[in-house]
């Protein structure tokens, strides 16, 4: 069953009668409720309670029901009959129930044409009559509030009242109203500062539609501001409201803060980077900027070449440094909004080493050697010779110079601040001097008769030595080294000892020069007596073998005459021929191992290998 509500007081109505029939007074009471309140859509009841004295029973009882207007009846009943009027708009949608103290009519499908009043009218005729009024109320709520934000920028300096946002809320009864809030505090309308037009339409159905503007002095603050609306609308018995969404507006307003920085790269900055400089304003929308240098001007207005808010500045050098200033284009005062920034370009110049290039010391003597590159920051000297450091800081100290002082000095420079920044030179050092032997100056030796022997002689000297030998003893040597560096000559002779050899380096420049002698003693080597001793054995071993041979064959006869014919025999008949030879290949190879500069002890044995060929001819065996 649809829901009634009944509302506010109800309120009776007495009827007096005066009759003078027989002088008898007859009363009838009728009560009916003022108000009663429904949804639409909705079923409800509206009561008409009545009542006769018992002084007063009528025999007759009428019951009309009216609704105002052109006051068109809609029920009739008596004692005998009831009726629903037909052709009316409530033919269909009316039912009535009556009893001895009332009657009740029941409406289904309440519409919103169906707030009027409903006139109930009871005749007793003698008995006396009257009737009773109830307004029928009727509500629809509205449909959710649809609110919208202006889309585009509104901008701060307009002098008269912007449109912020509008609201609507449709299909509503009674009529609703709106209120705007900002930041969830209410607008009150405000001369020159908050204005709402309102606009409402009444639908064929009967539903209001409210349509709300708001029109407000938009300032900077307001860019994050929360606009709502709220519909404000009644319901059976009760107010309730129904909020919107939140709103944002899009605020324009000048710049009156400018910010320069540098975007990029991150750090100090140095000679060759590609500089950029980023210029934000607090405006909206953020304005092109333009961008100069301070006592600095390209051009008569002073502007540098950029792009919307970012100055590139390309392979900047030191000349760049200095500080930058941005502004918006559309500023009226350039003094007043301006970002300025110092920016300083960190360099460091080519190294400069004294003494340059290359410098000729004496043997002995010091040397001072200095690094410096000019730079922006504070820069550290690292000195390096043939990849290792030899030194810290921006001199070098060389003393007591001698041959191994010579070489190529490099000096690197760099930033601690900045790695990225560094430079080098170099000095090239020449020691000057005599010649300088690197080993012993006289060289003992005993070696055995035959042997090859090297004999190595190095020395050091600016201008370079030139080595020469002289040899007595033998004429059987050779140079098989010659080889020099930067200031270093080296030479290898090998010498055959057949005798005694006395040998001479000689190592010489203009500056001087320096002698090396070697003395070669030959000894005889123990190696020869052993293969004569082994010889002879061989020889008498095969002698046996022969005369075993011979007496077993009965050549040999006994006696002296049998001696004879025995060596008669071995000369003529059997021919032995033992042979004996050096190994030429053992001989050769014994010859390189002493050329190879491996010294034999004094003693040693040289052995030679030979090679015993027996060749027996005669009778066969």
């Amino acid at each position: 069953m649809s829901q009634f509500t009944l509302w506010k007081t109800s309120w009776s109505l007495h009827v007096l009668t005066y009759r003078r029939l027989t002088d008898v007074l007859c009363v009838l009471e009728l009560t009916m409720d003022e108000t009663v309140e429904a949804y639409r859509g909705d079923l409800v009841q509206i009561p008409c309670q009545y009542n006769f004295t018992d002084n007063a029973k009528p025999s007759l009882v009428m019951i009309q029901w009216f609704v105002s207007g052109l006051r068109t009846r809609i029920f009739y009943s008596d004692n005998d009959q009831e009726m629903v009027d037909g052709d009316t708009e409530y033919s269909t949608r009316i039912q009535v129930n009556s009893d001895p103290q009332g009657s009740v009519l029941t409406l289904q499908d309440v519409l919103l044409l169906d707030e009027r009043e409903f006139i109930c009218q009871v005749n007793g005729l003698a008995a006396g009559n009257a009737e009773g009024r109830t307004n029928l109320r009727v509500f629809a709520p509205p449909q959710p509030p649809v609110i919208e934000g202006v889309l585009t920028g509104i901008s701060v300096t307009n002098e008269a009242l912007s449109k912020v946002a509008s609201c609507e809320a449709q299909n509503s009864f009674p009529k609703p109203n709106i209120t705007w809030y900002r930041n969830d505090l209410p607008l009150v309308p405000a001369q020159g500062y908050v204005n709402v037009v309102t606009l409402v339409s009444r639908e064929p159905e009967g539903f209001f539609t409210v349509q709300s503007e708001l029109q407000y002095k938009v300032v900077r603050e307001d860019r994050h501001a929360r606009f709502t609306c709220e519909v404000h609308y009644l319901v059976p018995g009760a107010a309730r409201t129904a909020e919107s969404r939140d709103v944002n507006i899009t605020v324009h307003y000048p710049t009156t803060m400018v910010e320069l920085w540098k975007e990029s790269p991150p750090g100090p900055v140095k000679e060759g980077d590609t500089v950029e400089l980023r210029c934000h304003g607090d405006g909206n929308p953020p304005p092109p900027f333009i961008f100069n240098r301070e006592q600095v001007r390209k051009d008569p207005e002073g502007a540098l070449g950029s792009s919307g808010d970012v100055l590139v500045l390309t392979e900047v050098t030191r000349s760049d440094s200095g500080v930058y200033q941005c502004r918006p284009q559309d500023s009226q005062s350039r003094a007043s909004v301006m970002g300025d920034m110092l920016l300083t370009v960190h360099y460091l110049d080519p190294v400069v080493v004294v003494p340059r290039d290359s410098e000729v010391m004496f043997k002995g003597e010091s040397l001072t050697a200095t690094c410096n590159a000019l730079s922006s920051l504070e820069t550290t000297a690292v000195w390096y010779k043939n990849g290792k450091q030899v030194g810290r800081g921006h001199t070098l100290t060389l003393a007591d110079a001698t041959y191994a002082t010579s070489g190529e000095y490099v000096c690197e420079v760099t930033v601690p601040s900045l790695p990225a920044l560094r430079t080098s030179g170099s000095v090239h050092i020449i020691v000057q001097g005599a010649p300088q032997l690197s080993e012993e100056r006289e060289v003992e030796l005993e070696e055995a008769t035959g042997r090859l022997v090297n004999l190595s002689c190095e020395a050091q000297g600016h201008p370079l030595p030139t080595i020469s030998w002289s040899i007595v003893g033998t004429q059987t040597w050779r140079e098989v080294v010659n080889r020099a560096s930067e200031n270093t000559a080296h030479s290898v002779v090998s010498v055959k000892v057949t005798s005694d050899v006395s040998a001479l380096c000689n190592a010489s420049n203009d500056m001087g020069a320096e002698v090396k002698s070697f003395r070669i003693t030959a000894t005889e080597g123990s190696g020869v007596v052993i293969v004569v001793i082994i010889l002879s054995l061989l020889l008498l071993a095969i002698l046996g073998s022969v005369v075993y041979f011979l007496h077993k064959k009965g050549k040999i006869p006994c006696g002296r005459s049998g001696k004879q014919e025995i060596t008669k025999e071995m000369l003529s008949k059997d021919d032995i021929v033992v042979e004996l030879q050096a190994d030429p290949k053992a001989e050769q190879a014994e010859l390189l191992k002493g050329a190879n500069g491996a010294p034999k002890a004094p003693g040693d044995q040289v052995h030679m290998p030979l090679i015993m060929n027996v060749v027996l001819t005669g009778p066969e065996l």
